[in-house]
């Protein structure tokens, strides 16, 4: 494990920017992943000056931000995938964000993906999912964005699994939401998503939205990544945050 730990951190230049965890995820994959029963999770952290400007919509800089911070996991993720293959340590990255060329139509029947960064995360003991569906980090917040990587190589986990929400009764993110997508009921793991929150009505609103403000054919929004509190220091919210 210590030599997957070296391979993940010589690819985090600013170390402080990132969280990583490992998942062990027997029984949750299978299909075409079932002989790489192993997460690595990897977060980095979103620049609080650009979550900022976001008030009731999308904004250009998040936008152009959001998409760079893709770019990146995938650089990174991918690096680390063809370094672990090399040293005979089988892997596979997972994209942080579906591609629009891998849109299939079972995709919009669903909104799901064969694999969730939210749940390596949480089971590798990083955080919680929020009232709106957001990953909820314990160092960040929500203001984090996610990369996965599966390998059939046995790596325990470094925190102990989250099973469920910290938010306790605070509903910022329940009360912004454009879209008002969220049932204002605190996650567990194992609750369907379709109990927390609509991802088809955000769906529709984020496009809105970004037609809207951006003018561009884009599916992004933000407002409950920068109503959350957790992450923010110096805003008070009715919750608290608890560590597993």
């Amino acid at each position: 494990m210590e030599i997957v730990k070296e391979i993940i951190e010589s690819y985090l230049d600013e170390r402080k920017q990132y969280i990583y965890g490992f998942s062990n995820l027997r029984g949750l994959v299978n299909g075409k992943y079932a002989d790489l029963p192993y997460g690595i999770v990897i977060g980095r952290r979103l620049d609080n000056g650009v979550i900022d400007t976001i008030v009731d919509g999308p904004t250009g800089a998040y936008y152009a931000y959001f998409k760079e911070i893709n770019r990146l996991l995938e650089e990174i993720s991918t690096g680390i995938t063809d370094t672990l293959n090399e040293e005979g340590l089988p892997a596979v990255s997972i994209l942080p964000t579906i591609l629009e060329n891998q849109i299939s139509d079972d995709y919009l029947k669903t909104l799901s993906v064969d694999i969730s960064h939210k749940m390596l995360a949480t089971r590798a003991g990083l955080g919680w999912i929020g009232k709106s569906a957001l990953f909820i980090s314990k160092k960040f917040g929500p203001r984090v964005r996610l990369v996965s990587i599966l390998t059939s190589v046995p790596l325990s986990p470094l925190g102990k699994p989250v099973n469920s929400s910290h938010c306790g009764q605070c509903e910022l993110c329940v009360e912004k939401c454009p879209a008002q997508a969220m049932t204002n009921r605190n996650w567990q793991a194992g609750l369907a998503r379709e109990e927390l929150f609509d991802a088809f009505k955000c769906r529709e609103t984020c496009a809105r939205l970004a037609r809207e403000r951006l003018n561009i054919d884009a599916r992004v929004c933000g407002v409950c990544v920068a109503a959350c509190p957790i992450g923010q220091p110096k805003r008070k919210y009715r919750t608290t945050v608890h560590e597993s």
